[in-house]
């Protein structure tokens, strides 16, 4: 830097006195010795003041046009404003100024108060900024490092595509990281094909840049077709300055969808739970060979389910009212889309077809379980926790695709045919019932309830706190709440298990039962026939309730 000084100082002199085209091939050699820009080169000329010989080279600055009592009074105004930003305070200076000089809160010389009116929204946000980390605590907040990245990606909607030739892919990341974001774990790219449907996975070890351009220039080389597209949401592993650069010079259109908007995605969101989820599952994986195994995983599923797992796709969509009716198009794989397309050449459907004859969708499926058994006993299902690699099941699968398809159709029972989401079974922990400070009180709850069945947990909480102030109060609501709805089902089990009521319970119906008779007497009683019955029951002592019974569940 210090050479560069001395460069600028030799030739400013001459710069000042020469003549336009002098002066062009002056900055042209200061450009090619330095390498600066030229606009940059002339304004380093400009500032430069000449010293003499032992003195230090100085800059001009720039004469401060705002003040201190300026910057006093925008925050003044700022506060009163109940900290708005700039642009809204701009607005408010011509009405919020006058008040507060009306009221003596702000008082102003002429020519500062010409120069508040006059101040920009964007000066005020600057002369401002001190103030406003200072009133933060402290906390600038900043803007995101890729939102200037993000800003020059245009946005494409799901409505957007209209029809697009099969290259144009959406691309998203799904997690593996169990219940847990912490630590580091694998992440799955998913790429689809938008015409075709034509899927890819690729597993990541992080989530970095440079691995997603791997990963895409892998994936060119898995696609029948070339690449013309790729689709992002706006996640910091795709909107960066690695991968959007080198899509661009890839000669790839590069777009992104809105934030918060996941059916901007719909294609790739659908295959990340149709494909990613149902390999995969939702358990923790990590390192370099389960990596490895997932590649071997996903090696196999690309050909089951781009040439043998058809699927739907949207034809039309229209609402009527409150009502959006859609129409679908026969499921068809992605093999038979790219068939169909009339943008694919005849080259690549002669390759498909060669590759599709030469294919076993039982083999494919074979590896596919073995691969999930082995992945299986590498999931890690409680994130955050460091512990060995132990199996979680015992393999049932055969060695070879042969003896795999004798199995078919008979193993249906067995459970879930994927390693990676089954779940070990717990062993039952017998619970013990732990003594209740209502033991001592079940007999006289009882007999209160035999008297008034009616009664509420509150009203007998009021009652043993007459008993016992010093253990019960308003807490113990809930634990009585319980040990009267055991009790109440117990009475309606007895009840049901006794059978028809008898003949003086059933000969006459109740006085004031509403038959739609024209039935003018008194009103019908409140209290249902099972209250009355259990009421009766209660004074008969016909149900008996132990006290350790009392609070168990039933069955």
């Amino acid at each position: 830097m210090g050479a560069r000084r001395e460069v600028v100082s030799a030739v400013t002199e001459r710069y000042r006195s020469a003549k336009r085209a002098e002066k062009g091939r002056i900055l042209d050699e200061l450009c090619a010795t330095t390498g600066w820009h030229r606009k940059h080169a002339v304004r380093a000329l400009r500032r430069r003041e000449t010293v003499g010989p032992g003195e230090v080279e100085t800059t001009r600055k720039r004469r401060r046009r705002y003040s201190a009592t300026i910057k006093d009074a925008l925050t003044a105004l700022w506060e009163a404003s109940d900290r708005v930003c700039g642009k809204r305070l701009k607005v408010m200076i011509p009405t919020l100024l006058p008040a507060l000089e009306q009221h003596g809160r702000l008082q102003l010389g002429q020519s500062d108060r010409d120069r508040v009116l006059a101040i920009s929204a964007a000066t005020i946000d600057r002369l401002l900024v001190d103030v406003k980390i200072a009133a933060s605590g402290g906390r600038r907040r900043r803007a995101g490092f890729y939102s200037a990245i993000r800003r020059e990606v245009p946005i494409r909607t799901f409505n957007d595509w209209n029809s697009p030739v099969p290259g144009f892919c959406e691309v998203d990341m799904v997690a593996h990281g169990g219940t847990s974001v912490a630590g580091s774990f694998i992440q799955t790219l998913t790429m689809v094909d938008v015409a075709t449907g034509w899927t890819e996975c690729l597993p990541l070890l992080t989530r970095e840049g440079s691995l997603v351009v791997e990963a895409i220039n892998r994936a060119q080389s898995l696609f029948p077709w070339l690449l013309r597209g790729v689709d992002f949401d706006n996640d910091s592993a795709f909107m960066n300055d690695v991968v959007v650069p080198w899509c661009r010079e890839q000669k790839l259109e590069v777009t992104r969808s809105r934030a918060y908007k996941k059916n901007d995605q719909a294609f790739v969101e659908q295959k990340n739970g149709a494909v990613v989820r149902r390999l995969m599952g939702y358990g923790r994986f990590d390192g370099v060979e389960t990596a490895r195994m997932m590649g071997r995983l996903y090696a196999a599923a690309r050909l089951y389910v781009n040439f043998f797992q058809p699927s739907f796709k949207l034809k039309e969509k229209r609402r009527e009212g409150a009502k959006v009716i859609k129409r679908y198009h026969l499921p068809s794989t992605p093999y038979e889309r790219a068939l169909a397309h009339p943008k694919v050449t005849a080259a690549v459907k002669k390759r498909l077809r060669d590759e599709y004859r030469s294919l076993d969708p039982v083999g494919l499926l074979a590896e596919i379980r073995a691969t999930q058994e082995e992945l299986g006993n590498r999931v890690d299902r409680r994130a955050g926790q460091t512990r060995g690699l132990q199996p979680s099941h015992t393999s049932i699968l055969p060695a070879t695709a042969a003896t795999f398809a004798k199995t078919l159709g008979k193993t249906a029972m067995v459970g879930e045919p994927r390693a990676t989401h089954r779940r070990t079974r717990r062993p039952y922990k017998t619970r013990v019932r732990m003594p209740s400070k209502l033991d001592p009180h079940i007999a006289a709850i009882e007999t209160w309830l035999a008297e008034q069945p009616q009664l509420t947990a509150l009203a007998i909480v009021g009652r043993l706190r007459e008993k016992s102030p010093e253990e019960f109060g308003k807490r113990q609501h809930s634990i009585v709440q319980r040990l009267l709805r055991a009790i109440r089902r117990r009475a309606a089990e007895r009840l049901v298990a006794q059978g028809p009521l008898d003949e003086a319970t059933t000969a006459a119906p109740l006085p004031g039962v509403v038959d739609g008779s024209g039935y003018v007497g008194p009103d019908p009683p409140t209290a249902p026939l099972v209250e009355q019955v259990g009421k009766a029951m209660w004074h008969d002592r016909l149900i008996d309730i132990g006290s350790s019974s009392a609070m168990a569940p039933s069955g």
